[in-house]
């Protein structure tokens, strides 16, 4: 396998900037996922490391080796696209076959290679059908024999599960990161899926509006967002944001709550604040409801998700800025309407600028 690093790396259709330049280095044998909406270059910046689209500026390396005008089958790569691309009137072995054919490899080669990709996907019993009569999940299976076959140096997989069914989706998450981890294959995966990336990346890249918003771990990106859209889209549903003034120690909140600011962070806030307003964040798992808690609000609506109720609560009536979701436990017993006091964990809460959007990052003192 190989490391993958993009230097400085845009594409522009004409006047439109379709990726900003980006600096992004995979480690061999990393996973890592291009996480973002529709149209924010993640599928464009997969098809730049394949060679599919050419760059307008910046390097490609591929291990050792400049790649960056090095046409697709030059660069030791596979690539597993959402819609299969099989050979209708091929037989799964022959599809799977196919690529070693085309460089005649010896037939001790192809039998040996055919072998491992079978028992490692388990298609034995598939191998004389032809697509058609295949379901989604044997198809992406069998497009997935195919890339395998021959032992690129990196994979290259762009919305390999978009067109499964939701059953077919989770199954193949976990075939993948499986076949992931037996071959200690390099990967790059492209999905707008935050739950599928983070299931299944190493790393996460997530990008909107053509930029590099963040790159870090799925802990990361999770737990320290490094501004307001990451936080907003990370998650199901994403992190609670509540905009308040901040002053003597206090955020104070729609409803007449206010939160006691740990006085671990009170110097920061006072430091790198560009007004007096903050964006107090924090996950749904990050508040907890008891009698005597410090934040009031309205219970919304509840649903329940199998082994916890999640409820959406209103600081302030009639003010959707200030409706924010609690993990609550499974027969919580509250209903809609209901009064709710909560608190929040101190380790969970971060806290944003509105004006740039921007995560504040602690400040500790050594």
């Amino acid at each position: 396998m190989a490391q993958i690093e993009l230097k400085q790396v845009e594409k522009r259709f004409g006047e439109f900037q379709a990726v900003q330049p980006v600096d992004l280095t995979i480690m061999d044998g990393e996973f890592v996922v291009l996480l973002g909406p529709s149209g924010c270059g993640k599928t464009t910046t997969l098809r730049m490391i394949s060679g599919l689209e050419a760059v307008t500026g910046g390097k490609i390396y591929i291990g050792d080796q400049d790649v960056t005008w090095r046409n697709p089958a030059d660069r030791d790569i596979a690539f597993v696209f959402q819609l299969y691309a099989l050979y209708p009137h091929m037989t799964v072995e022959k599809n799977i076959i196919f690529p070693l054919e085309a460089q005649k490899a010896s037939k001790e080669v192809i039998q040996s290679r055919l072998k491992h990709v079978v028992d490692l996907l388990q298609i034995k019993h598939i191998l004389r059908q032809k697509p058609g009569s295949l379901s989604g999940g044997d198809k992406q299976r069998v497009a997935l024999g195919r890339a395998l076959v021959r032992k690129p140096s990196v994979f290259l997989m762009d919305e390999p599960l978009g067109a499964l069914d939701a059953d077919f989706r989770e199954m193949m998450r976990a075939e993948i990161r499986k076949l992931h981890i037996a071959e200690n294959a390099t990967t790059v995966y492209v999905t707008h899926d935050q739950v599928e990336a983070m299931a299944m990346g190493d790393r996460i890249v997530v990008m909107s509006d053509a930029v590099v918003q963040q790159m870090g771990t799925p802990h990361d990106v999770y737990y320290d967002p490094n501004n307001l859209f990451v936080a907003r889209f990370i998650g199901s549903p994403g992190m609670n944001l509540v905009e308040g003034a901040y002053s003597d120690g206090m955020v104070h909140l729609p409803g007449d709550n206010q939160y006691d600011v740990p006085d671990l962070w009170r110097p920061t806030l006072e430091k790198h604040l560009l007004g007096e307003n903050v964006i107090l964040g924090f996950r749904p798992e990050g508040a907890h409801a008891n009698e005597t808690g410090d934040l009031s609000a309205e219970v919304y609506a509840s649903d329940l998700h199998g082994a916890f109720n999640m409820m959406h609560v209103a600081l302030e009536e009639e003010n959707v800025d200030a409706m924010v979701h609690i993990r609550g436990e499974r027969g919580s017993g509250y209903e809609i309407g209901d009064d709710i006091r909560f608190n929040l964990d101190s380790e969970l809460v971060r806290f944003f600028d509105p004006v740039n959007e921007q995560a504040i990052l602690l400040e500790t003192t050594s």
